[in-house]
């Protein structure tokens, strides 16, 4: 197996550990000596898909790719756990089917194989807790940087009539495909690795957890797929240094902000809503 190392001081580690956790690692392997930590993970199939789910990297990071015996990846399956979104929503490892409570909530089975999107990372929790309350019954949905599909599938799961799954990676893009069938909802997904460049508009709603220079980068874009009344919904943000994701957006406006373990998820539309009406 190709997983990806980074060698950082001991003192930039958490940001190393973050940084990874966002561009799509479902666990993290971390070993410290001498001053620095090297932390090992998988992202992506491919190097370059890798590299660019990290972004650019601080001086001193060292960034190298290594092969590895398979088991040990995937040893971080033995402690993961369902995560609890909201009081109607749960995000259930796939093989833990049989072995948890549930109560009356809608479960969201999910593999993430190796994809981003199991459910514990802050910036999916606050994303499906954004899905969940923003998805209404028709709605054509938009998730971009779908990962898993986790997001995708919580929009069907609210009424969605269709969603557009789109990721850079491959590996997503089957993932999302894996996931949609295991839900039975395969026909409402479509899922590709097609550039958001040629994704047509009008969409409803419009998800984006990615990194914030990505979310710069496709600021134009995810603007202009948004419908006139649509709701951008941007998360892989940092609580409290975010302002020039927002600028970029602009003249898009906040309706809602949540933050959770230092990460953000801000909620966006073209015009103020009027919630006095109805």
């Amino acid at each position: 197996m190709r997983v990806v190392e980074l060698v950082v001081p001991d003192e930039s580690a958490e940001a190393a550990s973050d940084r990874l956790w966002t561009a799509g690692a479902s666990g993290i392997e971390e070993r410290s000596g001498d001053g620095v930590t090297a932390l090992r993970t998988v992202l992506a199939a491919d190097d370059d898909v890798s590299r660019s789910r990290l972004g650019p990297l601080p001086v001193g990071w060292i960034l190298q790719f290594v092969d590895v015996d398979d088991a040990p990846a995937e040893t971080w399956r033995d402690f993961a756990r369902p995560i609890i979104v909201n009081d109607d929503l749960m995000i259930r490892p796939a093989w833990l089917v049989d072995n948890t409570e549930v109560g009356n909530r809608t479960v969201i089975d999910i593999d993430p194989a190796g994809s981003f999107g199991l459910g514990d990372h802050p910036t999916t929790r606050l994303s499906a807790d954004a899905v969940w309350r923003s998805v209404r019954a028709g709605d054509r949905v938009l998730d971009v940087g779908c990962g898993s599909g986790v997001l995708s599938i919580i929009a069907v799961e609210r009424g969605a009539s269709t969603v557009v799954a789109i990721d850079v990676a491959e590996a997503a893009r089957e993932a999302t495909i894996a996931n949609a069938r295991r839900h039975r909802v395969a026909d409402r997904i479509d899922a590709s690795c097609t550039p958001l460049a040629v994704i047509g508009d009008g969409f409803d709603v419009v998800i984006a957890n990615i990194l914030a220079p990505t979310l710069v980068s496709l600021a134009a874009d995810l603007r202009r797929v948004l419908s006139p009344t649509g709701r951008l919904i941007i998360s892989g943000i940092l609580s409290g240094h975010h302002d020039h994701v927002l600028d970029a957006l602009a003249p898009l406006e906040v309706v809602r902000s949540d933050e959770l373990d230092a990460w953000a998820c801000v909620e966006l539309t073209a015009r103020t809503p009027d919630f006095s009406a109805g």
